[in-house]
Parts: structure tokens; C-alpha cells; sequence
């Protein structure tokens, strides 16, 4: 497979964009997807503060998870969550059936795994995060414990940002998957968009997942982001602690 060379990548961007407009630009990467595999052991190798998100319960997560912390990479965990498509969840899942105490649960059984976990983000999750319930029984645990929530919008219709926003959670979302594809091309097509994206808007957050096409595309293009005065920085940089909101539309229960 042909490699995008960096140099090109590096050159097009700058007759494009001045570096001027770059500066103070943040990123935000988030791998998502950790623990099933001993490969995922390659997120390692990824250069800055990459975000790590770590399947709960799962043969390489606890101890991929400790690695990346004491690497100081920020963990997070990529919590199941039923999706539209039925597909199967793996352990440590919310689904539509469970009520306010067996979600509670899994979250806690979860966070005692990886206590230095900040917050979550969703793994799949295009039935769960469209339905009021089970979106505010989760940030209410979130909020007790004063962790974020990362919403990453599998579906167009999630509740869960706006209801972490209610409750008081600190809460972002994601705006650009980098490896739906796993081409070279498709790879760096995807991170031009993340650079124009954090030129345009100053900050950005994006989610891969530990492919080897991905790790090895990763460390070829993370250093662009440097030579165009963008920082790579931890998921939690972006996000400001809100205010509990009085004035959101009311979303009406499921």
C-alpha cells in the first residue's frame, strides 16, 4: 500500500492555510476500542497525549490502561451501549432494559476496574443515548463523581450531551473518525479534515481505534500537527466544567 508522503501532506496545508491561523489550535485523539486484542498494545507507540478509551472487563484493557497512565496518556472508558443494530455488546454494557440501579452498578463495577478512569465515552450506543432515562441515570453517576462524558454521536438523535449538560456533567463530542476506512488514503484524507477543522474552529476532537493501519498512519501524521502549531492535547483540555443549564429545551422523556 502506497504511503501518503508527510512531506506532501506538510506542503499542501501550508500553500493552503497560513501557520498564523493555526496558532492556539488543540486536538483532541481518542483511541478508542482498547482491550480485546494484545495488538492494541501499539497504542503505546503513538506519540503525545493521546486519549486511551478501554473496553471494560476485558482480556488487555486493566493492564493497557495502567501502562498509558503511567505513560500519562488520559483514560477514559469506552462504555457498551445497546445500538440500534443489535449487535453484541461484550461485557460491562447498558442496554434499554436495565433500570437506574443495574446501570449504576455496571458504572461502578467498571470504574472499580479502572478507578483512575476521568469519565467515559459510549461504545456504540445508537438506541441507549437517544432515550432520556438511561442517559440521565449515567450522568447523574458521572456527576457524583465528578467525571466527563465524551458523547461519540453514533447517532444524530443522542440526548446523552445535552442531558451531561443539564445535569452538570463536563461533556464534549466528536467531530471526525479517522479510520472508518482502513486506507492509507482514506486515513490521511481524514486527518487533513481534522487540521482544517482545528484551523477553522481552534479545537477538535476525533476517535480511531487501535487498527495497525491506524497506529502506523497515526505516527506518521501526529507530527504534522506540531510543524503547524496545533497541540495535540488530553480529551479533558477541551471541555469546560458547565454550569448546571436552566434555560435547555426540555427534552421529553422516552
Amino acid at each position: 500500500m502506497p504511503l501518503f508522503p508527510q512531506l506532501i501532506i506538510l506542503l499542501t496545508l501550508l500553500s493552503i492555510t497560513p501557520l498564523a491561523t493555526a496558532k492556539n489550535a488543540q486536538v483532541a485523539i481518542i483511541i478508542d476500542d482498547i482491550g480485546y486484542r494484545k495488538s492494541d498494545a501499539a497504542v503505546l507507540t503513538l506519540p503525545g497525549a493521546i486519549t486511551f478509551a478501554i473496553l471494560p472487563h476485558t482480556p488487555y484493557g486493566k493492564r493497557l490502561a495502567l501502562e498509558g497512565y503511567h505513560k500519562n496518556n488520559e483514560i477514559i472508558l469506552h462504555i457498551p451501549m445497546e445500538a440500534e443494530n443489535g449487535k453484541k455488546l461484550g461485557p460491562g454494557a447498558l442496554t434499554v432494559k436495565m433500570n437506574e440501579e443495574s446501570i449504576r452498578d455496571q458504572l461502578a463495577l467498571a470504574f472499580a476496574e479502572i478507578p483512575f478512569a476521568i469519565g467515559i465515552n459510549n461504545h456504540m450506543g445508537s438506541k441507549l443515548t437517544k432515550l432520556y432515562n438511561p442517559m440521565m441515570w449515567t450522568m447523574r453517576f458521572l456527576k457524583e463523581r465528578d467525571l466527563i462524558f465524551i458523547d461519540s454521536v453514533t447517532t444524530n438523535k443522542t440526548k446523552a450531551e445535552h442531558i451531561a449538560l443539564q445535569v452538570g456533567v463536563p461533556t464534549t463530542h466528536r467531530q471526525i473518525f479517522l479510520d472508518n476506512e482502513l486506507t492509507t488514503d482514506y486515513i490521511d484524507q481524514q486527518f487533513m479534515q481534522l487540521i482544517e477543522h482545528a484551523q477553522q474552529y481552534k479545537s477538535v476532537v476525533a476517535i480511531a481505534h487501535p487498527h495497525p493501519e491506524t497506529i502506523a498512519a497515526l505516527n506518521r501524521l501526529i507530527p504534522l500537527l506540531a510543524a503547524l502549531d496545533i497541540d495535540l492535547v488530553p480529551v479533558s483540555s477541551l471541555i469546560d466544567s458547565p454550569k448546571i443549564l436552566q434555560d435547555l429545551t426540555v427534552i421529553t422523556e422516552d
